[in-house]
């Protein structure tokens, strides 16, 4: 139980009425009971929130009269999503839980920090290095010296492989692979990729001995603090040197980060995102739904690429891209609009000739 007084303080808003109300937990407005905490943060809950009497207290809009809505008390906020990043916090009920065990494999050369918890069936490699208040669920793994600091959260299933780094706070959801090899093969003579572009597909491929030759990911990764990987996430090592993520990154699920690659500060990178090989991503990025970046090209700070755009070649600072390939949203928007109306003469042609 937390009161009114507790949470308002916590997201540094405004309470209005008796602050000393304690509150369970967080629900909708319309199913709401006397000791929950109400979601109001817009006027389109008005009506729900008036009609359920058992309210007592809610979180409202900016300019809701909070007494006409039958309340006793109420928090008043600005910016609805933003609050429920405090009030989430506020009222997540993670396990607190320390100690190691007895099930899990832990390397007597580790090192292993004050008020770490280390679930069943977890490993542990040689020399690796846990840190304080990190916690392992079941099935996880970290590989031989590799480093995880403090306040960590890996969940059930989360693979760590050798030469990684994680700073403070990292979350990994379950099932992250951090640190698997690159996908980096080579053929003795040149391929038919790397024929086809030099000669613009203009020579038909001939059989050639396609032996792929492995390239090792010697590079590992190196992750900044406070980031986040969702599940089914996976970021890979560098061949030389680390594929790096930055401070305060957030990575959805399903998303792959190739080897050599760069990613700046408090980027999003959303579900089924792909970063090709040595790109170098900016601070701030946005990386919708299903896009992607090819290999070896530089993305600017403060860009968004749009769902399912694919950045093949180089995207300025400040840019907002769309399509495939990528260009500047205001272009895209024209190209689909000539698109559009130069199907409609066909459509009109075609309604002609079922007509005669």
């Amino acid at each position: 139980m937390i009161s009114i007084s507790e949470i308002a303080a916590h997201l540094g808003a405004t309470v209005h009425g008796n602050g000393a109300i304690v509150v369970a937990g967080l629900t909708e407005p319309a199913a709401a009971g006397p000791d929950d905490l109400a979601l109001a943060m817009s006027p389109r809950y008005g009506e729900a929130l008036a009609a359920n009497t058992a309210v007592k207290a809610a979180v409202v809009w900016a300019d809701a009269d909070w007494k006409a809505l039958g309340l006793d008390a109420a928090i008043v906020v600005s910016r609805p999503r933003l609050a429920m990043a405090g009030l989430t916090q506020a009222f997540d009920r993670n396990e607190t839980a320390d100690g190691i065990h007895p099930l899990a494999d832990v390397a007597p050369d580790a090192v292993i920090g004050d008020g770490v918890f280390i679930g069943a069936f977890v490993s542990i490699g040689a020399g690796a290095s846990i840190g304080d208040g990190t916690r392992i669920d079941s099935h996880a793994s970290v590989a031989a010296g590799s480093v995880i600091g403090a306040g960590c959260s890996l969940r059930s299933g989360v693979r760590i492989s050798h030469n990684v780094t994680l700073g403070d706070g990292v979350i990994l959801h379950p099932n992250v692979v951090i640190g698997a090899d690159g996908f980096s093969f080579v053929t003795a003579t040149p391929s038919h990729p790397e024929t086809g572009l030099r000669t613009l597909g203009k020579t038909p491929f001939q059989p050639m001995d396609g032996t792929l030759h492995r390239i090792h990911s010697l590079g590992g990764v190196i992750i900044a603090d406070d980031v986040e990987v969702g599940a089914n996430s996976t970021v890979d090592a560098g061949t030389i040197r680390a594929t790096q993520v930055g401070r305060g990154t957030k990575i959805d699920n399903l998303v792959q980060v190739g080897h050599n690659v760069i990613v700046g500060e408090d980027c999003l990178l959303c579900a089924q995102a792909a970063v090709a090989g040595s790109t170098v991503i900016g601070d701030r990025v946005v990386m919708g739904g299903k896009s992607g970046a090819a290999d070896n090209i530089k993305i600017g700070s403060d860009v968004v690429l749009g769902g399912a755009a694919i950045a093949l070649g180089d995207i300025p600072s400040g840019s907002f891209v769309m399509g495939y390939p990528a260009v500047p949203m205001l272009q895209y928007r024209a190209q689909q609009r000539q698109l559009r109306q130069a199907a409609r003469p066909h459509k009109a042609v075609s309604k002609s000739t079922r007509n005669d």
